[in-house]
């Protein structure tokens, strides 16, 4: 790399899962709306000519307008081309096919779990890790071995899981990983600001927080807004809005069940009613690491909530969408578009290069930010980014009205991590078996266990499932 007049080139970028339809292009996007940083993209992915199409995609964005840097993209054929040298890895990919991801979701509404993601917490969660965290066993031993240095940036599912992971095989490596479910309540709350001050057109940046807890189930014990307590306001505003909900008001359409990304916030209305504090992740998010009978009982509870349970079904389609763009975007029947992701992944490498300071929500191992939570336990806190630093922000204990939720959590991904690590079946089971959302009894915990392990079992090869028999 190097250092000119406030501008840093030469940076390399391996991107692991590379051939993204969504993703990538939103990465791409960003990195050419900066004006002072420029190099190299290496796409990395199990599929080829889904890289080598992000490839021509991506040094498309060189001639965009708005464009304001240049960035090389190459897709290779090895994990170790892409990785080699790298100053910055983004690892976003999808472990398995929607296959599994289908059984992880739909096969334990045979026994009347729903979920409404499927890819974090609950039965689906857990098997899904089950396929995830050998995939980040093999990443960070090439990272150890090809770019140790190199900053990670991780944004695959289950989060906690994913980093806890990379720590675990390579503890010096510097890995954080990133989410965008804290901004999201950033703008319900510029929201409460709109409505309470009068405001218009509120900056979620403006709306000062103090974000604590796990991925998708994390809190703000702080808000701010020039330097007012949001809480009061909030509290108010909760208590007006929250039996309808907030979107729906104004004839909004009300069919949740066929909009599997639209919420009316009234989940994450109750659990302020229920502990005080401002849950600060989507309500899909939110209601999977509640007790199962709370908000995901059945499709018309989650109606009754106003959310949606995300279907396979619908991902397939988007996915068949997402595919029908790429081909566009390669045959230039529609030409690429710089439009800001609303992510902080590239202000983050902004940040680790010196160019400017930044404090953001991200996911790292404990090191005592929160102290009445496990050490090395993978948590979500503020964290500031300076000059090729991270130092998490000291965001104090769990307050009492949620900590039994959230230490269940915890201490179920702890499990979940040292049984897959040590390939240990009986100690994912009882992980799997004591989560909230597996309110099916204990004999159906194991059919339903042993099921779902075989409908991926392509991908658990590493472990023996016989001992399931």
């Amino acid at each position: 790399m190097e250092y000119v007049n406030n501008t840093v080139s030469g940076i390399k970028i391996a991107y692991i899962g590379g051939g993204s339809r969504g993703w990538a292009w939103g990465l791409m996007s960003d990195l050419a709306s900066c004006d002072d940083i420029s190099g190299d993209v290496y796409l990395y992915d199990i599929d080829l000519q889904a890289a080598k199409n992000n490839e021509i995609i991506g040094n498309k964005f060189n001639n965009a307008e708005g464009a304001k840097s240049v960035w090389n993209y190459h897709a290779t054929e090895t994990i170790d081309e892409a990785l080699a040298d790298a100053n910055f890895i983004v690892i976003s990919i999808l472990p398995g096919t929607f296959d599994e991801m289908e059984s992880d979701v739909h096969t334990p509404e045979k026994y009347g779990i729903y979920q409404s993601v499927g890819d974090t917490s609950g039965p689906g969660g857990i098997v899904r890790a089950m396929r995830t965290i050998p995939m980040y066993e093999y990443i960070a031993e090439k990272i150890k071995e090809n770019c140790p240095d190199a900053w990670v940036i991780n944004y695959t599912n289950p989060m906690t899981l994913c980093v806890r992971t990379l720590y675990r095989v390579f503890p010096e490596i510097k890995a954080f990983g990133c989410c965008h479910e804290v901004f999201g309540t950033q703008k319900f709350l510029a929201k409460v600001v709109e409505e309470t001050f009068g405001e218009k057109d509120v900056y979620r940046g403006d709306i000062k927080v103090n974000p604590l807890g796990i991925n998708h189930f994390t809190w703000l014990t702080k808000a701010t807004w020039r330097n007012i307590d949001l809480f009061p306001y909030y509290d108010a505003f909760v208590k007006k809005h929250a039996e309808e909900g907030y979107l729906a008001i104004g004839g909004v359409d009300n069919n949740w069940m066929n909009n599997s990304f639209r919420s009316d916030e009234k989940v994450k209305m109750d659990l302020y009613l229920k502990t005080g504090v401002i849950a600060a992740a989507g309500d899909r998010h939110l209601a999977e690491f509640c007790e199962g009978k709370w908000y995901l009982a059945s499709p018309e509870r989650v109606k009754e909530m106003h959310f949606g349970l995300t279907t396979i079904e619908w991902r397939r389609k988007n996915l068949v969408e997402r595919l029908e763009k790429s081909a566009r975007l390669l045959s230039g029947e529609e030409d690429v578009k710089i439009k800001g992701t609303g992510e902080e992944g590239v202000n983050q490498i902004r940040a680790l290069l010196g160019l400017c300071d930044l404090v953001t929500n991200v996911n790292i191992p404990n090191q005592g930010q929160i102290p009445n939570l496990p050490l090395g336990a993978v948590v979500e806190t503020n964290a500031v980014f300076r000059a090729n630093s991270l130092e998490p922000v000291c965001a104090g204990p769990i307050p009492q009205t949620i900590y039994p939720m959230i230490s269940r959590i915890c201490g179920e991904q702890e499990l979940v991590s040292e049984g897959i690590a040590e390939r240990d079946l009986d100690k994912i089971f009882v992980a799997f078996a004591n989560d909230p959302l597996v309110t099916c009894g204990l004999e159906n915990a194991k059919k339903l266990f042993k099921e779902m392990c075989e409908n991926t079992k392509e991908y658990l090869t590493m472990f023996d499932l016989s001992k399931l028999a």
